[in-house]
């Protein structure tokens, strides 16, 4: 009889127990806030071979606008979320990158370029930079010969 009665109370205290945490608020799901969305056409492989600093930024061109002729001392991942990003590389070409483009820059003082905004909205980029510890995350450099500023 006493050993009935323990698991008589010992059932009743885990139903108890169960009931207790089913109706107990449930934990908060996370959140996520997408900044940005974007296709790159191709195969993406980014290796540093050495510790790396991340950095995400908002860059915002307003029309007319550009970033200046600069490197990036490591890698960066960027999308187009508004406005139309024309890039130039130092062979002066033109490369277009419409809303929900994705592109990867290449690092070193070899990769200079320019990012200009020729439309009449801003163009915002979120831009994730893949960079040495302590390395600025641009360089600023002289135009290499191109016809644009």
């Amino acid at each position: 009889m006493r050993t009935a009665w323990k698991v008589l109370t010992l059932t009743g205290c885990s139903v108890a127990l169960l009931a207790g945490a089913a109706g107990a608020d449930p934990e908060p799901p996370p959140t996520a806030v997408t900044l940005a969305d974007g296709t790159m056409q191709g195969r993406v492989t980014i290796r540093t071979g050495r510790a790396t600093e991340v950095v995400v930024r908002t860059i915002t061109i307003p029309p007319g606008g550009t970033t200046g002729w600069h490197y990036h001392p490591g890698r960066l991942i960027g999308v187009v979320r508004s406005g139309t990003l024309t890039r130039y590389e130092a062979d002066c070409r033109p490369r277009v990158y419409p809303v929900g483009s994705a592109l990867v820059e290449p690092s070193g003082p070899r990769e200079v370029h320019l990012g200009r905004n020729l439309g009449r909205t801003p163009v915002v980029l979120v831009v994730t930079y893949l960079d040495p510890v302590g390395a600025p995350l641009a360089v600023p450099v002289a135009n290499p010969g191109c016809p644009v500023s």
